[in-house]
């Protein structure tokens, strides 16, 4: 299944993807579960499968996308995942022995077709295309084994970076990394069920037009069952959690000069296996 929240005349709605625009659930069940979140709170996600053979309530175009998942508990973001990502820094370091971990607060994300701001104090404004585990059952201390048990699906992010901001703190990049509505994320979440998150799940990150990243979830240093039994050591992943998992080579900021977001540009980020998240850049009014 493919699910997706939205804005309807300015309410909050949650339905299923299908091909010809969106069965709305919230009309059939919402008076229960008011959102995606709270359908997994109750581990009633195969009961939204009955809904697919139904005739669409919207198009796309009727609608205003949200982050599928509205109010997440928390967004944690994985840096430095990708193989080649490490010789980027240029500091003759070895690979990691633990993931890079910060988290991102909900008002720093929005859906898809929704503009991404740039800060008007800073004009070092990135894309980063991630991979996004949406948890689907509570775990504590879950082991690698058993860590495929707690995903309900995937979707993708656009994990706006605000560069200069992320080198104010000695030991964290917090600050650079929540900007009001400076990341994305969406456009819908594609159940497990549909797509393994064993992958390999393929990744590319556009901007208008032109490929800036490419790779594969078969290169990661630390793959999905790997980062959910590090987490769940620490703490304890509930339903409705994101887990952003790290973004390929090629951000902006890595070019000779830096290729920075500007306002108009076009940021893509596709997964042949999810679709496509897009999002145009504004400057903040």
């Amino acid at each position: 299944m493919k699910l997706a929240s939205y804005l309807v005349a300015g309410v909050a709605h949650y339905g299923l993807v299908v091909p010809t625009g969106l069965v709305d659930l919230t009309r059939r069940i919402g008076g229960q579960y008011p959102t995606l979140r709270h359908v997994l709170e109750a581990g009633e996600l195969s009961r939204l499968a009955a809904a697919q053979g139904a005739d669409p309530d919207f198009l796309p175009d009727e609608v205003v996308f949200l982050p599928p998942i509205v109010g997440p508990e928390k967004i944690w973001c994985i840096g430095i995942n990708y193989r080649d990502r490490n010789t980027e820094y240029r500091d003759d370091s070895g690979l990691p022995q633990y993931p890079s971990l910060f988290a991102r607060a909900p008002t720093s994300i929005v859906g898809h077709q929704q503009p991404i701001v740039r800060p008007r104090v800073s004009k070092q404004f990135d894309y980063e295309g991630e991979i996004v585990l949406v948890i689907g059952r509570e775990g504590r201390h879950v082991p690698r084994e058993r860590a495929f048990a707690h995903v309900c699906g995937l979707t993708l992010c656009n994990e706006g970076s605000v560069r200069d901001w992320m080198r104010h703190g000695k030991f964290n990049v917090t600050q650079g990394k929540n900007f009001d509505r400076s990341g994305s994320i969406g456009p819908w979440i594609v159940t497990a069920d549909e797509l393994d998150p064993r992958g390999p799940i393929e990744i590319t990150t556009r901007v208008n037009g032109e490929t800036r990243q490419q790779d594969s979830t078969a290169r990661l240093l630390f793959g999905f069952d790997d980062l959910i039994a590090y987490l769940t050591t620490f703490a304890t992943l509930k339903p409705g959690d994101l887990i952003a998992t790290g973004t390929p080579t090629g951000a902006g900021a890595r070019f000779d000069p830096p290729r920075w977001l500007v306002p108009g540009d076009i940021v893509e980020i596709a997964s042949p296996a999810i679709g496509t998240l897009r999002n145009h850049v504004v400057d903040e009014g």
